[in-house]
């Protein structure tokens, strides 16, 4: 099994997919049944994500075997703080830890972006989320913003980016 992780625009044709894939899952479990159309159309409006793309922010899509199984978004909210969103894994490709590995993806995307933090808001239903945030080092924080979905914030501070080993000079 092949899994990769890679950067693209949120308007191409897999990220669109992607995106509403998160969507209809989110909007489905606020209602607590199946989504329509409308109501994702009206979500996809309501919280639009042309804002994931450089230079201050990022898509990441997750495939695994070529297919797209997941996403997660990052976008700058301050020159030192990353906003980590649209976490999303599909459901067959849930277990094989691509949550982690996309989060991490982004963590390391914000460190190179020049953040120390990575702030995130969530919901009380989305409770497997919220303890793959707290399982990876995230904290409870007060709210930052006023997202009209948001019950819970969440913040991490970032190790710097490893430094490489200082090189021994060779003796003659």
């Amino acid at each position: 099994m092949d899994l990769t992780i890679e950067p693209v625009r949120p308007h191409a044709a897999d990220a669109v997919t992607a995106l509403r894939r998160y969507f209809t899952e989110i909007v489905g479990r606020y209602h607590g049944r199946q989504a329509t159309e409308q109501e994702v159309d009206a979500a996809i409006a309501d919280e639009p994500s042309d804002d994931l793309r450089p230079p201050s922010g990022l898509l990441l899509l997750a495939r695994r075997d070529g297919e797209t199984v997941g996403c997660a978004g990052l976008r700058l909210l301050r020159p030192e703080t990353a906003e980590l969103t649209r976490l999303y894994v599909d459901r067959e490709a849930r277990g094989l830890g691509l949550g982690e590995r996309l989060v991490r993806a982004v963590e390391e995307a914000a460190r190179e972006l020049g953040a120390r933090f990575v702030r995130l808001d969530t919901r009380r239903d989305l409770v497997e989320a919220r303890t793959l945030y707290a399982r990876l080092g995230y904290r409870e924080i007060p709210a930052y913003n006023d997202g009209k979905y948001a019950d819970h914030w969440f913040e991490k501070r970032l190790s710097p980016a490893p430094t490489p080993p200082a090189r021994r000079p060779s003796s003659c």
